[in-house]
């Protein structure tokens, strides 16, 4: 797997290049965000992206890396410790966030968290006219690829994962966030409002006072009787 390392920090970079290497993946590094933007073509499986760099800022590389490839997996490092950039930075659609300083250890078991986590044993879910495709991270109508961030496509794999169960702000954040989610429960309402939006035919409940809920009756199709799943963080696995 090909990992490339954004830091402006030489250093730094070089200790990240080397703990993940030893880690067995293949690593390319750059120090500025025009170097990173010149290899955006080569296959990438996660981007370690730091905030403050000396030319372009790092939510800019991100953005070129996600238009890019949209299901590519993103980690923001920054020096600012600011609660904004943690914020904007999960809202964009990154995977997760560290600030500095930190241990380059933490850095590596987060990235094997992402990259080597249980396969998935079902590849598509269906949830006409709506198809899941796990192993290719992609939803589409009739043939047709939707455009969703990371967090929209996790949320939405969530809610497959758990058709009629009532699920709280808390339970979404816990389990399509992460435990160590730092910022506002309102991003669970954007981020279902944005779904509403380009899924119009999904049936989103919202149940008052305790949380939202996907309408079992349009999930039928989808989850045969007998049948049971769970998912861990991204990754759906049926019983």
């Amino acid at each position: 797997m090909w990992i490339s390392v954004v830091e402006d920090e030489k250093t730094l970079n070089n200790l990240i290049t080397k703990y993940l290497e030893k880690e067995g993946y293949n690593v390319r590094s750059y120090t500025t965000g025009e170097d990173a933007l010149s290899g955006i073509s080569k296959p990438t499986n996660l981007w370690v992206i730091d905030i403050m760099l000396p030319d372009l800022d790092g939510f800019s590389v991100f953005k070129e890396v996600k238009n890019h490839d949209k299901n590519v997996y993103t980690i923001f490092i920054s020096a600012r410790n600011q609660d904004i950039d943690r914020v904007v930075g999960l809202e964009l659609g990154c995977d997760d966030y560290i600030p500095k300083p930190f241990l380059v250890r933490e850095l590596v078991i987060k990235v094997n968290k992402l990259l080597k986590a249980a396969p998935r044993h079902a590849e598509t879910i269906e949830l006409p006219p709506y198809k899941i495709q796990l192993d290719k991270h992609t939803v589409l109508e009739n043939g047709q690829p939707i455009s969703l961030t990371v967090k929209e496509y996790d949320l939405l794999a969530y809610f497959a994962a758990n058709p009629g169960a009532i699920l709280s702000r808390t339970d979404i954040l816990n389990k399509v966030w992460g435990y160590d989610y730092f910022g506002t429960d309102r991003v669970v309402d954007d981020t279902i409002r944005r779904l509403r939006r380009k899924l119009p035919r999904l049936a989103i409940d919202t149940v008052y006072g305790l949380g939202y809920r996907l309408n079992k009756e349009e999930l039928r199709a989808a989850f045969p009787k007998g049948y049971g799943c769970r998912i861990s963080r991204l990754h759906i696995s049926f019983l």
